[in-house]
């Protein structure tokens, strides 16, 4: 609210690279800055959230299975290359 009463009267030139526009006020390209980062950075945590839920997920269902004792371990190696047993 300070920036927007003391730089009420000052006028810019906004550029956007298609497109140019004199005598902007200040505060509109201020506000619209700080709106703009905002739905940024709601789109970004959206993402991220959805990215953490993904995971949680397969964490609880691999879990899940495990208690059922469907457990099969996916981490084995193979000790010999193509299953056979070489002399």
């Amino acid at each position: 609210m300070g920036f927007a009463s003391l730089n009420g009267g000052q006028r810019v030139t906004l550029r956007l690279g298609i497109a140019t526009f004199y005598g902007v006020p200040l505060t509109v390209v201020a506000f619209a800055g700080l709106v703009s980062g905002m739905v940024i950075m709601l789109i970004a945590g959206i993402h991220s959230d959805l990215k953490v839920r993904r995971v949680l997920r397969a964490r609880l269902l691999e879990e899940a299975r495990v208690e059922r004792g469907e457990f099969v371990d996916d981490r084995q190696a193979e000790l010999f290359e193509g299953g056979k047993e070489e002399s």
